[in-house]
């Protein structure tokens, strides 16, 4: 299957989409930081990465931004539950590079479908 790189800062919902992508036979890189995730695709190539946009140390906007400069070809899935002063932040990640968004909380058939749907050919 795929390799998926997942970055939140939430430990639960790390875990939760981790293992649900495991479960599936993705093999699965856990950050709980934008700067971390980063630092991996530095020396790996993943097929994936889904990121949450609001996070400390760097943000899932820059993240995304970085992401995409660095490899260019690897589809983003942006996440968020946050909806602060009514912006979307959803819409804006895809502006910054991301290639489908998921609003939190999600259920994990949601996560599948849509990681289902971004690795299929027609995406890669």
């Amino acid at each position: 299957m795929a390799k998926i790189v997942v970055i939140d800062d939430e430990p639960a919902l790390l875990r939760v989409a981790g293992r649900t992508l495991e479960a599936a036979g993705h093999v699965v890189a856990a950050f709980a930081n934008g700067r971390r995730g980063i630092a991996h695709l530095t020396t790996e190539v993943p097929d994936l990465l889904i990121t949450d946009i609001f996070m400390p140390e760097m943000e899932g906007l820059e993240t995304i931004q970085t992401a995409h400069r660095l490899r260019p070809e690897m589809p983003i899935i942006a996440m968020s539950g946050a909806d602060l002063g009514g912006g979307d932040y959803l819409r804006i990640a895809q502006r910054f590079g991301a290639v489908a968004t998921l609003k939190k909380p999600f259920r994990r058939s949601e996560l599948l479908a849509l990681v289902s749907q971004v690795l299929a050919p027609a995406h890669c």
